[in-house]
């Protein structure tokens, strides 16, 4: 049976009869299948089995939409229970940031302006800092993150790796509609017109895959035409680290775009064989 708690003392006293490796997934709740994979992920390697689920006020910005992100924390349960979690954290927000704290936030860096970053201001500031905290009062043995929040996934590995924390940062694919559709817990935000348009994001990632063997500038100009009728933020090529692109080798293919009202990001990871002409 899962166990629901919602302050860190009654996490505490759940995680100290844990024994073993210990895996958490951290979660906004709304759970789907792409949710699922990452705690098939921990289950198939750990001992134990925690997931978070708290919609961070950090992250979003003032335009963004904290007060509309779906909170079904009871299907979230039933899935969770499903898929045999020992224990769930699923604090309010003064449990995370109690009245009088200091305000004491972790910066990404670099990396973190960038893309995602440059687009949303501060975004990475909240993601780091609650990740961090949770992290802490978890005391996982390895945490569990998809590849579709790449940015993210790479800034969380940097964060553990520069802090010195003590835990595995584990990525697991990115989970897709069977027609393409990156899975995020926004799509039900897609109407039944905006959501056929969603899937010039996908598009585009494997044009671009289809021209990695005619070097980077062929890449984006085949990943770009296939993104009319959608609103672009960003459609970058770089390294695995957000570097620029390499002439040959691994690279990763990101696009952000706005399909009617909703903000879609996805990306993919491609292997450039053939040097500009």
């Amino acid at each position: 049976m899962t166990e629901l708690t919602s302050t860190r003392a009654e996490l505490a006293k759940v995680r100290a009869a844990m024994s073993g490796r210990v895996g958490v997934v951290m979660t906004m709740g709304a759970l789907h299948s792409g949710h699922a994979a990452l705690l098939q992920a921990a289950r198939e390697q750990c001992d134990h089995v925690l997931a978070t689920i708290f919609v961070n006020p950090l992250q979003f910005g003032p335009n963004e939409d904290f007060g509309r992100y779906p909170r079904t924390l009871e299907a979230d349960l039933a899935l969770l229970t499903e898929q045999g979690v020992d224990a769930v954290f699923a604090p309010g927000v003064e449990e995370m940031y109690p009245p009088g704290q200091s305000g004491v936030t972790v910066r990404p860096g670099p990396q973190g302006t960038v893309l995602e970053g440059a687009h949303r201001p501060g975004h990475f500031d909240g993601v780091l800092t609650v990740v961090l905290k949770l992290l802490n009062v978890t005391g996982a043995t390895a945490a569990y993150f998809g590849e579709k929040d790449y940015q993210q996934l790479t800034l969380i590995r940097a964060m553990v790796a520069d802090l010195n924390v003590p835990t595995s940062i584990v990525a697991v694919p990115t989970v897709r509609e069977p027609d393409g559709l990156a899975l995020s817990s926004r799509n039900r935000y897609l109407s039944d017109v905006d959501r056929p348009r969603a899937l010039a994001l996908s598009r585009a990632l494997r044009a671009g895959v289809a021209a990695a063997t005619e070097g980077a500038v062929a890449v984006l100009t085949a990943a770009g035409k296939e993104l009319d009728g959608v609103d672009v933020d960003y459609l970058a090529l770089t390294d695995p680290a957000l570097g620029p692109a390499p002439e040959r080798g691994p690279a990763r293919l990101l696009v952000a775009a706005r399909v009617g009202t909703t903000r879609l990001i996805d990306n993919t990871g491609l292997t450039l064989s053939a040097q500009e002409r």
